[in-house]
């Protein structure tokens, strides 16, 4: 790094046991290939209020859902006034795990490369996510719009990992998704479903009226709260044979039962959202072993489900603006908490004050 120059910027900061402070921090100066933005918007997400609201934790500045203007640039590839999104975490692409495909486990990939994270009036993107994983805005692409391209990249994982986009043999029938929890990361599945295949036919399932007319509202085939309803739903969707896959965006052992038996065999349940602490799964291995169904765990996304998922965006196929309820200035971290916490927020952009 270079020296530190007084670059001053607003901050929150997460301490754990469910506190938040605002905090005035110097970023560091921009060295060879590095660019700092000013913030636009940042994105609370669930991970976030998961370590807010989780165990003590180190002072630190979360926010992974950034796009901001370059105030002072050392990269080629963008100069001063542009907007730029770009993710918190980018693997190395040469390991055994990113040989693999497992690029989003790979041990470089948990380096966080926003300094001193998204939830900053000014950030500091260090020279590896600037020249792998930045992406210039363009003008008719809003920052709220931008903002979703990290998290609905980690949604386009899941879908791909859930079999969803592998060719369809000997069938004509639409495919049929199960997403459980229509918070703000369960309607970013049905409207990323949605962007990729209109003709899927997505079924969401929550406890909240609201939230399930909402969903009807997006595109979804069918909306009801757990129960029998909801089965008659999934078989009405698949045309009785059970959904092709479920995303689990709530967490937990009762999920996780619920839809394994809503997946047809075969299907896959795919596993997206933190369990409670400590919470461990007992179902029937001979009924999963028997039925060949998959459970399997999606975690973050990868470059190359980034720039499937900013196709889109780009196009316009995926606008997920309708999502954001809140904008509330950092100052005001502990509020947009709340909201998050209390489900009376959707989606809260943390936005400069």
């Amino acid at each position: 790094m270079s020296g530190v120059s007084e670059i001053d910027s607003c901050v929150a900061v997460a301490h754990g046991n469910g506190r938040t402070s605002v905090e005035r921090r110097v970023v560091p100066s921009p060295a060879e290939g590095e660019i700092v933005l000013a913030l636009g918007s940042c994105g609370l997400c669930g991970t976030d209020l998961f370590k807010i609201d989780g165990p003590a934790i180190p002072p630190s500045v979360l926010g992974h859902e950034l796009v901001g203007t370059v105030e002072l640039s050392r990269s080629e590839r963008f100069r001063a006034g542009d907007r730029v999104v770009v993710p918190h975490h980018v693997s190395c692409g040469v390991c055994a795990l990113c040989a693999r495909g497992s690029d989003t486990m790979c041990p470089t990939f948990k380096e966080n490369l926003l300094e001193p994270g998204g939830f900053s009036a000014r950030i500091l993107v260090r020279r590896r996510a600037v020249e792998l994983a930045a992406r210039l805005v363009p003008p008719h692409v809003s920052d709220d719009a931008a903002s979703f391209m990290e998290p609905a990249a980690c949604v386009y994982r899941g879908i791909r990992r859930g079999g969803l986009l592998d060719p369809v043999a000997r069938s004509s029938s639409a495919r049929c998704a199960l997403v459980v929890g229509a918070g703000s990361m369960g309607l970013l599945h049905l409207l990323t479903l949605k962007a990729i295949d209109p003709a899927f036919r997505v079924v969401v399932s929550d406890l909240r009226r609201e939230r399930l007319e909402l969903a009807m509202s997006l595109g979804a085939y069918a909306a009801a709260a757990p129960g029998e309803r909801l089965g008659s739903a999934v078989m009405e969707a698949s045309e009785g044979a059970g959904a092709d896959a479920a995303f689990d965006t709530v967490g937990g052992a009762k999920i996780l039962d619920t839809a394994l038996s809503l997946v047809r065999e075969g299907g896959s349940v795919v596993l997206f959202a933190h369990a409670p602490r400590g919470e461990s799964a007992a179902f029937d291995l001979n009924a999963l072993f028997k039925a060949e169904k998959r459970v399997v765990a999606t975690y973050s996304g990868s470059l190359e489900d980034q720039a499937a998922v900013w196709n889109l965006i780009e196009r316009g196929a995926l606008d997920a603006t309708s999502l954001v309820s809140h904008r509330i200035p950092l100052s005001r971290i502990g509020d947009a908490v709340a909201l998050a916490r209390s489900q009376e927020a959707l989606k809260a952009m943390m936005i400069p004050d």
